[in-house]
């Protein structure tokens, strides 16, 4: 059952980036297979399922999916999709146990075992009736420092440095190793305020990927979804960024678009290639250039080099997943997970992020997840 405030866009149009069409408080969404669509003209002419579709996870997404489903709904405006942007961990839970239709995770089902139980691509396969589920890669999210110190336009941070700041070693904005990074700058002598996701989050764990790498032994903690860092715990992205934004001298770890909207300082990255790199959409394609294949035939997970030192590349970056049956689903609501995932994947979808502050597939990229995509049945 959907605990928190649910996103809910269907015939509808949201009006603008952030504007939220909410359900009411508490209510249940249609069970996973209760949706009875039939085809119907949509407002192009084109043929589209009609019916409900419930999906969940991924917060960092959540602008995007917004502004997709609202896209999706000008063609196809008898599907309503619902998307609660809970967390990667809660999204993956609730696919698992057969409450939504598709789940947003900044990280790939893990395949591994752990604490003894069921790994989270077989628990998956359960649930999609004995047929593994998909990870098709359909955001590219880049994740800022994000921070707010008067008088502080401008900051440059390594990984190592990065990783003092979030473990709590380095405490204070003027210690000398921000100093070095940053000279002729005027920095406080305050403590530094950091914040940190308290719900599972692949934000975190491909933050966290990025300390491990980058930062070396500066960084305790191995790379997962739940916080093992220093800091006071918010909700979702929208919480950290609120977090950082009515608080001073603080920094945290959140997807670019939210930095922009909340107007808090992105830091720049010192990668090692010589030159600070500023965060744009550019510098992030060129992090995502060096991403290598990590599933097979229609599994399309990824491996990122965090610690890339590749001139002009911002090494933090993350990719958003839409985990999806391969099979196993009822038709009704597999004509309805392909109409939708066709649209996000297609030239449409993913041309509406461009000025969300997301990066758009590379048209490589895109191509496969298509692909991918037609073969669910």
């Amino acid at each position: 059952m959907f605990v928190n405030r649910l996103v809910r866009v269907g015939s509808v149009a949201v009006a603008s980036l952030g504007v939220l069409a909410l359900s009411a408080c508490g209510s249940d969404p249609e069970p996973s297979g209760s949706s009875s669509p039939s085809t119907g003209s949509s407002s192009t002419g084109a043929e589209c399922p009609q019916g409900t579709l419930n999906a969940e996870g991924s917060s960092a997404q959540k602008n995007a999916i917004e502004e997709v489903i609202s896209k999706y709904n000008e063609s196809c405006d008898k599907v309503t999709v619902n998307y609660n942007p809970t967390g990667s961990g809660a999204g993956i839970k609730q696919f698992n146990n057969g409450q939504v239709d598709f789940a947003g995770s900044d990280s790939a089902l893990k395949t591994e075992a752990k604490d003894g139980g069921e790994s989270e691509a077989a628990q998956a396969a359960k649930r999609c009736a004995t047929n593994p589920a998909l990870n098709l890669p359909m955001v590219i999210g880049p994740v800022a420092i994000a921070y707010n110190v008067d008088g502080l336009p401008k900051l440059v941070l390594d990984g190592a440095t990065a990783a003092q700041i979030f473990q709590g070693t380095v405490k204070t904005w003027n210690d000398p190793a921000i100093a070095k990074l940053n000279a002729g700058v005027t920095l406080p002598s305050a403590p530094i305020s950091v914040f940190f996701r308290s719900d599972e989050s692949g934000t975190t764990e491909n933050f966290t990927k990025y300390l491990k790498a980058a930062g070396g032994a500066a960084w305790k903690g191995e790379p997962a979804k739940k916080w093992t860092g220093t800091g006071a715990g918010k909700e979702k992205s929208a919480g950290v960024a609120e977090g950082v934004k009515s608080t001073k001298n603080s920094i945290t770890y959140v997807e670019w678009s939210y930095a922009v909207d909340n107007k808090l300082g992105v830091a720049q990255i010192d990668n090692g290639s010589g030159a600070p790199v500023e965060l744009t959409a550019e510098t992030a394609g060129k992090a995502l250039a060096a991403a290598k294949p990590a599933g097979t035939g229609s599994d399309l997970s990824m491996k990122l080099d965090y610690a890339t030192k590749e001139a002009g590349a911002y090494p933090i970056i993350l990719v958003t997943y839409e985990i999806a049956c391969s099979k196993g689903l009822p038709a009704e609501k597999t004509a309805l997970v392909k109409s939708f995932l066709t649209y996000f994947a297609g030239k449409d979808g993913q041309g509406a992020l461009t000025e969300l502050n997301y990066a758009p597939l590379p048209e490589e990229i895109r191509t496969k997840v298509d692909a991918a995509i037609q073969t669910i049945s």
